[in-house]
C-alpha cells in the first residue's frame, strides 16, 4: 500500500473531516444524515492520517510526489 495522497490533499481532507464531524454530531445528530456525515468524516480522517485513498488507487490518481514517503 503506497501513499497516493499529497500534503495539501491531506490537509483539505482533515479540514473536511472536521466539518463533517461537526455537522454530523451537532446539526444532524441522531438522524440518518448525521450518521452518514460522521461515517464520511471518518473516512476522510483515516485517509488524511494514513496518506492512502483506495478510490485514488482504483482511478490511478496520485496527488503526492513520488518520493514524498519513500
Amino acid at each position: 500500500m503506497n501513499a497516493n495522497v499529497g500534503a495539501i490533499d491531506r490537509l483539505i481532507r482533515l479540514l473536511l473531516a472536521a466539518v463533517l464531524f461537526y455537522l454530523g454530531f451537532f446539526l444532524y445528530g441522531g438522524t440518518g444524515l448525521g450518521i452518514g456525515l460522521v461515517v464520511m468524516g471518518s473516512i476522510m480522517l483515516i485517509t488524511s492520517l494514513v496518506g492512502f485513498c483506495g478510490l485514488y488507487q482504483l482511478l490511478g490518481i496520485r496527488t503526492n510526489k513520488t518520493n514524498e514517503y519513500s
